[in-house]
């Protein structure tokens, strides 16, 4: 039986950056990861290159976490999207800032960023053990045991950052959930979030269709991102992030020129009224989206009626789409839904009930949107949860 100081259980982005923090600030650490390597969803984000953070203010952070970001307000005071920078160009890894304050490493490969972190964690002597699976954690008085196949651990400060249910392929089952049940604490119910859109929509006219920056609304959410149509119904990140607040039943409304009024929309027409309907659009938009909208419309701008003008020009500022459902937990990027944040202290991510007993990153009831949040706040919990001293030696 050999014991720890801190034992952190799940070595994705929270995890890590709890080892390194713990480390740093002088505690024994042991992290333990059930997968062969380190980081395996972070492997895969931001499309294989690791869309680290993003660069904005605390507001924008704020925004970009619909699900509790609220409560990280003490945590960005400690460690930061700023400081997450800091830190990986202090350790040898440069970064470049692309549309909507993304940051990417400069290699555009996530094992750079993975790499940068383990070797930080070696640097430190943080134990790292892959390939062990914890069984069960339990608290005898001051003391943590915690059971794996081949040994029993013991320590002062467990932290859980074993993440949500999303992706379970990349080991994320619900694990840390069913540790905090354990412990009586409360977990709210999980769903998927930033996930892509089940439609009740012609997907084989749009299929494969991409647009920039058009504006997706559904009751007082208003998103303004990229969208794909795809053989299902939408992706993209601002299908991802309307996810987080429907269910399926709602109408979407999809606003393809956000960037042009209707009134400006109508001069258009007025001056191009000899042209081809289909022509116009296309100088708008893509040619298959043009086709879609002039379908049923005559060849030219000046054969429509004024009915059939403002029609056009109302479907194309909202365009309904019936949302019939999301992607499973297993082909979404996050979970919505975690341990309740009313079980968790928020200066220091410790139990309220459990001392010595720390949840960070997307096990906790906080989802964000794609775009560098998620990552943000799994960092930035996991450096909080590390950096806070045990309770008991």
């Amino acid at each position: 039986m050999t014991h720890f100081d801190t034992l952190i259980i799940g070595a994705g982005p929270a995890g890590m950056m709890a080892a390194i923090a713990a480390s740093f600030y002088g505690q024994k650490t042991l992290l333990l990861e059930k997968n062969r390597r380190l980081g395996k969803k972070l492997a895969g984000t931001g499309g294989g290159r690791c869309n680290v953070t993003n660069n904005g203010t605390l507001e924008d952070l704020l925004e970009g976490i619909p699900g509790n970001g609220r409560f990280l307000y003490s945590v960005f005071s400690q460690f930061d999207n700023h400081d997450i920078i800091r830190f990986f160009e202090d350790n040898g890894v440069k970064l470049k800032v692309e549309d909507h304050g993304r940051v990417f490493p400069t290699t555009d490969r996530s094992q750079t960023i993975i790499k940068a972190l383990e070797m930080k964690m070696l640097d430190l002597g943080v134990d790292i053990r892959t390939g062990t699976e914890v069984l069960s954690v339990k608290k005898i008085d001051d003391t943590f045991q915690i059971k794996t196949a081949d040994n029993l651990f013991t320590a002062c400060k467990v932290i859980v950052t074993t993440g949500g249910k999303a992706y379970p392929s990349t080991g994320s089952t619900g694990f840390g959930h069913d540790i905090a049940r354990h412990f009586k604490l409360a977990v709210t119910e999980i769903e998927a979030a930033e996930s892509p859109l089940l439609t009740d929509f012609p997907h084989k006219a749009l299929q494969g269709i991409s647009l920039d920056d058009v504006t997706l609304r559904y009751d007082k959410h208003v998103i303004t991102h990229d969208l794909l149509f795809t053989h299902f119904g939408l992706s993209g990140p601002a299908a991802l992030r309307l996810s987080s607040f429907v269910k399926g039943g709602e109408t979407a409304y999809l606003d393809v020129l956000p960037q042009i009024s209707q009134e400006d929309l109508l001069n258009l027409l007025e001056e191009e009224r000899e042209k081809a309907l289909k022509n116009v659009l296309k100088t708008l938009m893509p040619e298959r989206l043009a086709e879609f909208f002039a379908k049923s419309c005559p060849l030219k701008v000046k054969q429509l009626s004024k009915k059939e003008r403002d029609q056009l020009i109302a479907t194309i500022k909202a365009l309904p789409i019936p949302i019939t459902g999301k992607m499973s937990l297993a082909k979404s990027f996050v979970t919505k839904g975690g341990v309740d944040l009313k079980e968790i202290n928020p200066k220091t991510l410790e139990s309220k009930k459990v001392a010595g007993l720390h949840f960070a990153g997307e096990v906790l009831d906080i989802n964000a949107h794609t775009g560098g949040f998620n990552i943000t706040y799994c960092l930035c919990t996991g450096w909080v949860a590390g950096i806070h001293p045990i309770p008991f030696s």
